[in-house]
């Protein structure tokens, strides 16, 4: 007999999954701990799909892909894709965590966040590919102004992940879909709402990449989240969104308003569980110049170097978690991506 949708989310939590993968014709599975788990010994029926796409508010007929979201009956909330694969009905599903994560317990420079999130305008970015813990670590920063400042906080997102119960600052939370039509709309719409700090959930397209920059020109503090593999792939990505003959102006606006970048990978530790690495730069006097000029290797460079305690590589942490233990030479050398550099790094040699 095929497992209930309650069946599954109820392991899910059990097992603190990240991701479920439900296809009509297959067996579900789970993602744990950055491992694609099979769950159950009987696939997925059309009727259980039609009835989980119904749930989250789409007829199937009449759509091709959605997303959504979905509260289990143990009120876990999850961001749903409804999605066709070769005619077949899929879901993916992302648990969304309903705890406030503490920015100190996240493994981030918390230090270097927290003094770019007391500045009063500006742009910072927290980039990464997917699932390695963005929201979260913007959802800490965003608690830790509520705990610390009295701020007007607009968020943007697409959907809607943590609720903050305001504090000490205001929240004004917004979902793309049903709050406001778009990323861009959404921070056009929060410029008129006296905020202090406006929150866009993800970066993804021309005019919103414009009204970030613009928001953070006219007296906003921004933080932002674009998909990138390293802080100078993010500051070259959001650069590229712009056509050429706008090249000019966005690179001068990020040059101006970048404040800092922060980006993040998770590999799995020596003993399990998951190891946070990032590197970051903050934007200040040649770095600006290099982002003008769009000269991505002499930023390179300069991160390279280490002089710069706001600057850090992922090679140099990488090579801290190893020498602490915390992570297995094949995970650094995968994390690293180059076996020479990576151990060359580890003898000292520069």
């Amino acid at each position: 007999m095929p497992l209930s949708l309650d069946d599954i989310l109820q392991a899910a939590d059990e097992h603190k999954a990240s991701d479920v993968f439900l296809m009509e014709g297959e067996l579900p599975r789970m993602k744990i701990n950055e491992q694609l788990m099979l769950f159950g010994d009987e696939p997925m029926q059309l009727h259980q799909m039609v009835g989980l796409w119904q749930a989250c508010g789409v007829n199937p007929e009449g759509e091709m892909d959605r997303d959504s979201g979905l509260v289990s009956t143990s009120k876990t909330r999850y961001r749903v894709n409804m999605h066709r694969a070769l005619g077949r009905l899929g879901v993916v599903m992302r648990r969304i965590r309903t705890d406030l994560p503490v920015l100190g317990n996240l493994g981030v420079p918390d230090w270097l966040l927290t003094k770019w999130a007391m500045k009063t305008r500006g742009l910072i970015l927290v980039t990464g590919p997917t699932g390695m813990g963005k929201s979260t670590t913007m959802a800490g920063l965003l608690q830790w102004m509520n705990e610390n400042m009295a701020r007007h906080i607009v968020t943007i997102e697409d959907p809607v992940e943590f609720i903050y119960p305001s504090k000490n600052s205001m929240f004004t939370q917004r979902e793309v879909g049903r709050d406001t039509a778009s990323y861009a709309r959404g921070v056009r719409g929060a410029m008129r709402q006296a905020p202090d700090v406006i929150m866009v959930g993800e970066i993804r397209d021309l005019e919103t990449a414009l009204t970030t920059l613009q928001a953070s020109e006219t007296g906003h503090l921004v933080l932002a989240s674009i998909h990138s593999d390293s802080v100078v792939d993010a500051v070259d990505r959001l650069a590229h969104l712009f056509p050429p003959e706008q090249s000019g102006l966005g690179l001068h606006l990020l040059s101006q308003q970048l404040i800092g970048a922060i980006c993040q990978k998770l590999i799995p530790k020596s003993e399990g569980g998951l190891h946070l690495l990032v590197e970051h730069l903050e934007n200040g006097g040649a770095v600006k110049q290099w982002i003008a000029k769009q000269d991505m290797d002499n930023i390179r460079n300069y991160m390279q170097r280490g002089n710069d305690p706001n600057c850090c590589t992922f090679l140099t942490n990488i090579i801290r978690a190893y020498e602490a233990g915390l992570i297995t030479e094949p995970e650094a050398i995968g994390a690293c991506g180059n076996e020479v550099e990576f151990k060359r790094a580890a003898r000292g040699i520069s």
